[in-house]
C-alpha cells in the first residue's frame, strides 16, 4: 500500500494492524524441555542453576577439615594418657621409695639395738655438719680422740645421734646410708674438719 492510500485509511480511523511478537527459541516450537537434559550454552553463561544431578563434585575440603581434627584430637589423647601414666608411675615409685625407707629404718633399729655407746656422763660437745645444719653429741674426753681417729662415729636415729664403733657404722651405712651422721676419715686434711679440733668447739649455750 502506498503512503498515500495508508493515509487515507488513517485518516479515515483505520488502525494498521499489530505485528506479531518475536518468541523465543527453543528448539522445536511447542515442546517442553525434558528433564534431565543438559541447559543450554547460554544459559551456562547466564549462570543459570545446572539441573539436578549434573555439574561439578562437591569440594572435598570439609572431609579433609574433619581427618585434621580427629587427628589432633588423637594427639590431644595420646598426651593425655602419656602424662597419666607418667603420673601414676611417678607415684608409684614414690611410694616404693618410702617403702624401702621404711624398711630401712626398720633394719636400722634393730641393728643399733644395745649397741650404741653414748655416756650419760659425757660432758664433751662434738659438733657436726648434718641435713645442712651443725649438730652436735655429747662424749667423753677419750670418746671424742677415738671419733677424730675414725674409730667410732655417729648415726641418726629417730631423732638422735648414736655413738657407735666403727663396725657398727660400717654395717648401718650398708643398710642405710642417709642416717650416717658423722663419719671420720683420720686421713683427710684437718681443715676437712674443723669441729674436731676441741679449741674449736662451739658453746653448748649457744643457739643455733
Amino acid at each position: 500500500m502506498s503512503d498515500s492510500l495508508r493515509d487515507q485509511l488513517l485518516g479515515l480511523g483505520f488502525k494498521p494492524a499489530p505485528k506479531p511478537s518475536r518468541q523465543p527459541k527453543t528448539g522445536h516450537p511447542g515442546r517442553k524441555p525434558e528433564h534431565g537434559k543438559p541447559a543450554s550454552a547460554d544459559a551456562r553463561r547466564r549462570g543459570d542453576p545446572q539441573p539436578h544431578g549434573k555439574g561439578k563434585p562437591a569440594s572435598s575440603s570439609k572431609p579433609a577439615r574433619m581427618r585434621e581434627e580427629i587427628d589432633l584430637a588423637k594427639a590431644y589423647a595420646i598426651r593425655a594418657q602419656k602424662e597419666k601414666d607418667e603420673r601414676i608411675e611417678a607415684e608409684r615409685q614414690k611410694q616404693e621409695e618410702a617403702r624401702q625407707r621404711r624398711e630401712a629404718k626398720a633394719k636400722l633399729e634393730a641393728l643399733l639395738q644395745g649397741r650404741a655407746l653414748n655416756d650419760p656422763a659425757a660432758e664433751v660437745a662434738r659438733h657436726f655438719p648434718y641435713g645442712g645444719k651443725i649438730k652436735r653429741v655429747h662424749v667423753t674426753g677419750a670418746q671424742l680422740k677415738a671419733l677424730n681417729a675414725g674409730e667410732l662415729g655417729v648415726v641418726q636415729l629417730n631423732g638422735r645421734y648414736l655413738l657407735v664403733d666403727a663396725a657398727t657404722l660400717a654395717e648401718a651405712e650398708a643398710v642405710f646410708p642417709q642416717a650416717v651422721a658423722l663419719k671420720v676419715d683420720p686421713n683427710a686434711p684437718a681443715e676437712d674438719d674443723p669441729y674436731s679440733d676441741p679449741k674449736y668447739q662451739v658453746p653448748d649455750d649457744l643457739v643455733w
